[in-house]
């Protein structure tokens, strides 16, 4: 339970690079099929009890992928409940006043997340009665809102197949698929990997299956090679820290 979102940036990108395409990682159709069947039948047996996964409330989730950015999912927990009894809708936490939404945020830390947060919720209520939009355009337009969480509130909260990366899944990707060069300079390329290997109308279960296997088994620093379901085409297999 107490895996970290390592390092998410999620700050608002321009439009203008928002969408890269062009930049592809080639995988073979089988190890496609491979990596999705195994990512699912594991998430199956090991998926994590959270409670943002039993919601489909854009608000909701929103605020559990505001608290979980670099802080441990233990830490999250609590605070993640006492944040909903304060504030149980959108517009409840528009309308607190900055000052008791800072204090009741603490002590997780990395003070600017309320602030984005307590914006977000007011112009949400401003601009869309309290609502979140599913186009990823108008999502991104909140600033505190970058791709990787627009993605996230589309596949949670309005069952898109809509991609993610954070470090985790970013991690991930690049061990089973790449294994070469620096993740972080190849994001465009493991966004639009992410994105084509969501199986059709699965986008919720498999991105949440990557989320929990790269801070389950794929860890950063001691991963779980042996036990790990993709280890015969893994291009990182057997991982070595370097």
């Amino acid at each position: 339970m107490g895996a970290t979102r390592q390092l998410r940036s999620d700050v608002n990108t321009p439009s203008s690079h928002r969408r890269r395409v062009g930049v592809a990682i080639p995988v073979p159709p089988a190890e496609k099929r491979k990596f999705r069947e195994r990512l699912l039948k594991w998430y199956a047996q090991h998926a994590r009890d959270l409670p943002w996964r039993k919601t489909s409330d854009p608000y909701k989730i929103l605020v559990s992928e505001i608290m979980l950015q670099q802080t441990q999912v233990d830490r999250v927990l609590p605070k993640y409940q006492e944040w909903l009894t304060k504030y149980p809708t959108m517009e409840e936490l528009a309308e607190a006043p900055l000052a008791e939404v800072k204090e009741t945020w603490y002590p997780l830390g990395y003070n600017v997340r309320p602030v984005r947060l307590h914006a977000i919720a007011r112009e949400s209520v401003a601009r869309y009665g309290g609502a979140l939009p599913k186009d990823p355009e108008r999502l991104q337009a909140f600033k505190g809102i970058g791709r990787y969480t627009a993605g996230a509130i589309r596949a949670f909260a309005f069952r898109e197949d809509a991609p993610i990366l954070d470090t985790n899944v970013m991690r991930v990707l690049h061990r089973v698929f790449v294994g070469r060069g620096d993740p972080k300079k190849q994001k465009s390329a493991l966004w639009n990997l992410s994105e084509a290997l969501i199986p059709r109308g699965k986008g919720y279960d498999f991105n949440q299956a990557l989320m929990d296997f790269g801070a389950m088994v794929c860890t950063a620093r001691d991963p779980y090679c042996l036990l790990c379901p993709m280890k015969d085409f893994c291009k990182t297999y057997p991982f070595t820290a370097r």
